[in-house]
């Protein structure tokens, strides 16, 4: 079961992977994290299946984490009176809150907030941006349009409005129970759309209340725009590039999505990159070579998780592609190039500050520099297990930790091992505990060493202040280390 890469793989549970035959299939072919995808199932179905996570977690005693994801306000337009209409270039078409069916000439957005918020020159994409309209005038119930991009218009799709900072909060009613609905049943994660602003972030955390992480969904220009001010009050980012692809140029998403992955990495928080990444393996056993190409670029990027969506939620070849994905990730990271490419980034990722930067420096530069098998952390809260992570360190990273939640979240940053230890009182069982679990997980053996980092004392937080070398031979621990 050990992971042979550092990347971590977060795959969606739905229709196609729903039993514990497959869902532990998709765990053993390389999945960490597993999305309950909120915006569709009951709450029954997702209690099955994170019942099912928590037995093969138990079944195989590893930490696997769970992230719901909230589905956010959905703005649509209303219905036609033929089902659809075909909208021509040139073309007026009206925009109103008249709940009477649509026609060629207008239908109904059912959504105050936009109108609100429109200006004249202001755009709305319609069903994925294949329909463009431009704001010619507007008023507090209606916007009178110019088609500028025509096709089939039908009833309730999708509408997205890029250029303004809609009126929204990013949690619906709907989102407001999934919330509490998630943390009820123990995920760990909470993935948030439709986040606009570092407020909508600051609700959400006060409705969690500690219960789960929050992690924010980059998906509109206003929240590339606020990225900053998002990233200090989430504890991970997902860029989400489809709809970001659809309200920006997509030639904007490249280079957007490689800031982001470079500012998480700052701040030590995972970011998982996601969307379309092997969406050609949703009917067929292989994946593109450009899929395999996206997949390989966020890895050089030094993303923290790739995600599949589709692929493993109602594809036909949900294993499949968590395999594709593993085999993507052990490539690239044995390619010299990546070595070269995660190691020149350091230094224009982050700054050192802290004794416990310092500390997870010298833990990297030491294990770079000598023959280290491990760096071993231990942690209460997970937060030093980050900041080793940003080092992005050549050798495994095995966060332990007595508490149970911690394990779990840490399944979703970059290179860590999770194993659950007792709690300890003294810095010499830490180390025995340390060298047991590297030998324990296969990654070393009684004639190699490892790095040990924590904290005295012991079981508080924000203390890590301790770094040794040790032996993985328990006898020469105990000859050497003082009580």
């Amino acid at each position: 079961m050990r992971r042979l890469r550092n990347v971590k793989i977060v795959a969606t549970l739905g229709p196609s992977s729903s039993d514990y035959d497959t869902i532990r299939k998709l765990f053993e072919a390389g999945v960490d994290v597993f999305r309950l995808n909120m915006s569709h199932g009951t709450h029954e179905e997702q209690r099955a299946r994170y019942d099912i996570i928590r037995k093969i977690e138990d079944d195989l005693g590893r930490p696997i984490a769970v992230l719901a994801d909230l589905q956010g306000p959905k703005l649509r337009v209303g219905v036609f009176a033929n089902g659809s209409e075909d909208l021509t270039e040139g073309e007026t078409f009206r925009l109103d809150l008249d709940q009477a069916e649509g026609d060629a000439k207008r239908v109904c957005l059912p959504h105050p907030e936009i109108f609100a918020a429109l200006k004249p020159g202001a755009h709305l994409l319609v069903n994925d941006g294949k329909i463009r309209l431009r704001v010619i005038d507007c008023g507090a119930d209606f916007a009178n349009c110019e088609v500028t991009v025509g096709g089939i218009i039908s009833n309730r799709k999708g509408v997205n409005v890029p250029d303004v900072v809609l009126p929204l909060a990013a949690l619906s009613e709907k989102d407001k129970k999934d919330l509490e609905f998630a943390c009820q049943i123990g995920a760990d994660w909470l993935a948030l759309s439709f986040v606009q602003r570092a407020d909508d972030v600051i609700e959400a955390r006060a409705l969690a209340q500690g219960r789960a992480q929050i992690l924010s969904k980059i998906e509109k220009p206003s929240a590339v725009d606020a990225f900053d001010e998002i990233l200090e009050v989430s504890d991970g980012i997902m860029v989400a590039r489809g709809d970001l692809g659809v309200e920006l140029p997509v030639q904007n998403v490249p280079p957007i999505q490689k800031k982001l992955v470079r500012k998480c990495r700052a701040a030590a928080k995972p970011v998982i990159v996601a969307t379309q990444m092997l969406e050609s393996m949703i009917e067929s056993p292989m994946p593109t070579r450009a899929e395999v190409s996206d997949v390989a670029t966020a890895i050089y990027e030094g993303a923290d998780a790739v995600m599949l969506s589709a692929e493993s939620a109602a594809g036909r070849y949900p294993v499949e592609a968590v395999q594709t994905m593993n085999a993507v990730a052990e490539q690239v990271e044995s390619d010299k190039t990546y070595l070269e490419v995660i190691g020149s980034s350091r230094n224009l990722t982050h700054t050192r500050q802290t004794i416990a930067d310092g500390i997870v420096s010298a833990a990297r530069e030491i294990a770079e520099t000598t023959d280290i098998s491990a760096i071993c952390c231990y942690s209460q809260s997970g937060a030093s297990v980050r900041l080793v992570a940003r080092e992005r360190p050549q050798v495994p990273i095995i966060a332990l930790s007595p508490i149970t939640k911690t394990l779990r979240k840490i399944c979703l940053t970059w290179g860590v091992h999770a194993a659950r230890c007792e709690e300890v009182g003294r810095f010499k069982m830490a180390v025995v505990n340390a060298a047991r679990a590297a030998r324990d997980m296969g990654f070393a053996d009684e004639t190699n060493q490892i790095i040990v980092i924590a904290g005295v004392p012991f079981n508080v937080q924000g203390t890590t202040n301790i770094l040794r070398v040790a032996p993985c031979d328990e006898r020469l621990i105990f000859r050497t280390d003082p009580e």
